[in-house]
């Protein structure tokens, strides 16, 4: 019979980081120091009556006949509202009123968890009609912008009201389902961490622990139900609306964010028709924006207020003239500018898998994508992503598949894709894809990966197989070559190998396997 397997160590991980981010927010930020600016605490009514804990911060001296933008500021996941002042003083100090609010559920707001459902996009006009009736505020000039949970808040909410003219949403989501259930797989560590955290910080909802239960117990009789409540909490769902609307989003993410994969942002941001920005950079979730939450110099931030400065405020300061979208490489110092998002790989290199492989389930095989939310800061920091020894990897439990050396750099950018045929003597299975930059000693870093989940499949029938990887940019040095590996087993995702289960990998004559490689030449 088919079971789940999840190998974690994330009940207790989930916890202990929770904690971590909690003591982060509390301890670690620095005071917030006054300059031109004054911050008042406020409770704010929102949907259904639910009451809202908020602050304001006011340029000093603002009074109510001079009309301010307004920039509103959802709290991240089970941090408090104390977690943005840093950032809403630089804002009100450069003439904004700044509010932030904790998201219902959380700290000392009322209400329950509800996961950017229609509850809390409501809360967040809730908040706009205070701040106009409450505060300088000009009504047509206002703006939202959040990390994480914020970023996701923000963004749904501007296809909902069409006073939001920008939203700068960092390290948030676009399909939820398409972010923790990629490949139709469930990322254990991500979602451990989220309910991990919920119920030590908030009060979640009855239903969202249930949720919770159905996905990490891998119930599949629920599947559908899962499905369709991530897609009400998904901004893809509602783009129609967000592009009638016609708010200005900014997009920024790292590209080794194991909450909220790169992906779905792209996507996301090819299909938006106003006016659009998208930054990648190295980093794993909500790393890329810390240094700003600390009150410190941060690119992101940086980007962000001169995005609400163009778009809000007005200002003609020249980012809109830029290339929309902007990439940092985890491997090499400045940014790169594209047009688009399919601008960003100049060719599609292909790498021809033609021998079968055929490999045992249910054993690890060494090769794995790391440890949420640490795996991405180390390589940001340290530029140290998760190290194997591509010789040593059992070949009865990992596929490998190299490239010769190559004799130029290859500077990967985009989406590396895999389409191969697979066939399983059982009717479920789970396969992790990875990416290997290898060196001459056989050492391979990893570049990306990728979960893919398979249920009810006539055992002993190949079927086709595609599955992307998680976006990335990365340079693989001239002599190194490319491996990739095919396992099993990995502590970020849940699997799905019966007992004794076998996955065979081939290239048939007719619709062979390969590895297409986004470069940049």
């Amino acid at each position: 019979m088919t079971h789940a397997r999840t190998h974690l160590r994330t009940t207790t991980a989930s916890a202990v980081l929770a904690t971590l981010l909690a003591g982060a927010a509390l301890g670690l930020a620095p005071a917030a120091q006054a300059v031109d600016s004054s911050v008042r605490f406020v409770d704010i009514p929102g949907d259904g009556g639910v009451t809202l804990a908020a602050n304001v911060v006011t340029p000093r001296g603002a009074g109510d006949a001079q009309r301010l933008p307004l920039v509103v500021l959802p709290t991240s996941w089970a941090l408090p509202q104390a977690e943005y002042l840093a950032q809403a003083q630089k804002l009100a100090d450069s003439g904004y009123v700044v509010l932030s609010y904790n998201v219902r559920g959380f700290w000392q707001s009322g209400g329950e968890i509800e996961t950017a459902g229609p509850p809390d996009v409501a809360d967040a006009s809730k908040v706009i009609d205070w701040a106009l009736a409450n505060t300088p505020a000009d009504p047509d000039r206002i703006g939202m912008a959040g990390v994480s949970y914020g970023a996701g808040i923000s963004l749904l909410a501007s296809g909902f009201d069409k006073r939001i003219k920008a939203v700068a949403a960092l390290s948030g989501w676009a399909d939820l389902v398409g972010s923790i259930y990629s490949g139709r797989t469930q990322h254990a560590q991500a979602a451990a961490l989220l309910s991990g955290s919920g119920e030590l910080l908030g009060r979640p909802s009855a239903e969202l622990r249930q949720i919770f239960q159905d996905f990490l117990g891998s119930n599949l009789a629920k599947e559908q139900d899962i499905v369709e409540w991530g897609k009400k909490r998904s901004a893809a769902t509602y783009l129609d609306r967000i592009n009638a609307n016609g708010a200005a989003i900014m997009l920024a993410n790292a590209w080794g964010d194991s909450i909220f994969p790169p992906n779905t942002y792209a996507g996301f941001y090819e299909k938006l028709t106003g006016p659009k920005r998208l930054e990648f950079r190295p980093g794993d979730h909500a790393t890329g924006e810390l240094t700003g939450l600390l009150g410190l110099p941060n690119d992101t931030w940086n980007d962000a207020r001169r995005w609400l400065d163009r778009y809000v405020k007005g200002e003609r300061n020249g980012i809109d003239q830029e290339r929309p979208v902007q990439l940092k490489s985890r491997t090499a110092d400045g940014y790169e500018g594209y047009p688009s998002w399919s601008a960003v790989p100049s060719a599609q290199r292909r790498v021809d898998l033609g021998e079968t492989r055929q490999i045992a389930a249910n054993s690890d095989s060494g090769a794995n994508a790391g440890t949420v939310l640490l795996t991405g800061a180390l390589d940001q920091f340290l530029k140290i992503p998760p190290l194997v020894s591509v010789p040593l990897l059992s070949r009865e439990r990992a596929a490998v598949w190299q490239t010769d050396r190559y004799g130029t750099a290859q500077r990967l950018r985009g989406t590396v894709r895999l389409h191969t045929t697979v066939t399983s003597d059982k009717s479920s299975g789970t396969a992790v894809a990875y990416l290997y930059d290898v060196d001459a000693l056989g050492v391979g870093k990893l570049i990306t990966n990728a979960p893919v989940t398979f249920h009810d499949r006539t055992p002993g029938t190949p079927f086709a197989v595609d599955l992307d990887l998680f976006s990335t940019a990365y340079d693989v040095p001239a002599g190194h070559r490319l491996a990739l590996v095919v396992d099993t087993v990995d502590p970020l995702y849940i699997e799905h190998n019966p007992d004794g289960a076998h996955l065979t990998f081939s290239s048939p004559k007719a619709d062979p396997s390969y590895l297409s490689v986004p470069v940049r030449d």
